[in-house]
């Protein structure tokens, strides 16, 4: 009997956030506390992780697969020490190979990246999770259409992997709209939160999916998201467990003083297969 892992759409917070705990003090301890409980969660120890990044998009599905991914610093405005964090974790050519074989075999166009670093949606994220850097990772980049449909197909593509030892994660936001982070965005973010919450929690798994795919229906969708980069991840993390329930893992309704913010799980813990 194999162990089947759950999926996760996670918030990853804002740039280097777990290299600054002294500038923003409590802001992201509920946040940390979250991604810290994950290995707890799950029993069983991953072969590897596959983080569906919001900060990597190409035209067709692109798959991270150097032996040593490098860090991109994709942020701005931050102090000098957060452009030398090192996450040195290794990567998974084999793991990359087998990624994109799932999606070109179900009609998904991907190809290999040798040269892509970690993003911070990926090392920030990962950091609380396995901060020993020692668990192998590669990076699923979105597709540039940003295609709810595409991403939740991309997803059941992937499933097979959770039979394997993969940990499917999803890395985004789900309020994103840095114009209005703070009280401005108090409305939006409780709108559109709560929205998610009900549809991920309480809906039927079918009406669940048609539910996501029509996103942009959802109260506050395009203040929430007003590009929805950030929210993609969630449609593969689904996607990949499409069948089965969901849980909240985290929520708080004054992050940064007003937000609404929420990460969750997809699938049982510990789950036996075959």
């Amino acid at each position: 009997m194999t162990t089947r892992l759950p999926t996760y759409f996670v918030s990853h917070g804002g740039g280097p956030w777990p290299w600054l705990k002294k500038e923003f003090g409590a802001a992201y301890d509920k946040l940390e506390a979250s991604l810290v409980d994950i290995p707890r969660q799950l029993k069983a120890r991953p072969k590897a992780v596959l983080v569906v990044t919001s900060h990597w998009e190409a035209p067709r599905f692109m798959v991270s697969s150097s032996t040593a991914p490098g860090m991109i610093y994709d942020y701005g405005g931050f102090p000098p020490h957060t452009y030398q964090v090192r996450y040195p974790a290794p990567g998974d050519p084999q793991l990359a190979a087998r990624v994109a074989a799932l999606l070109n075999q179900a009609g998904h166009p991907a190809a290999l990246d040798d040269q892509r670093g970690f993003d911070h949606g990926t090392f920030s994220m990962l950091y609380p999770v396995y901060p020993q850097a020692d668990m192998p990772v590669v990076q699923l980049s979105l597709r540039r259409d940003l295609d709810p449909l595409a991403h939740v197909e991309a997803g059941r593509a992937l499933a097979p992997l959770r039979d394997e030892g993969v940990l499917i994660i999803g890395s985004g936001l789900s309020f994103h709209n840095l114009r209005q982070f703070g009280a401005s965005g108090r409305e939006a973010s409780h709108g559109f939160d709560g929205w998610l919450n009900r549809t991920l929690l309480e809906l039927a798994p079918a009406e669940r999916t048609a539910a996501l795919l029509r996103w942009e229906e959802a109260p506050s969708s395009r203040a929430a998201h007003p590009r929805e980069e950030h929210l993609i991840p969630l449609m593969v993390a689904l996607g990949a467990a499409e069948n089965e329930a969901a849980a909240s893992v985290y929520h708080e309704d004054a992050f940064f003083g007003s937000l609404a913010v929420s990460s969750f799980r997809f699938g049982e813990v510990g789950g036996g297969v075959g």
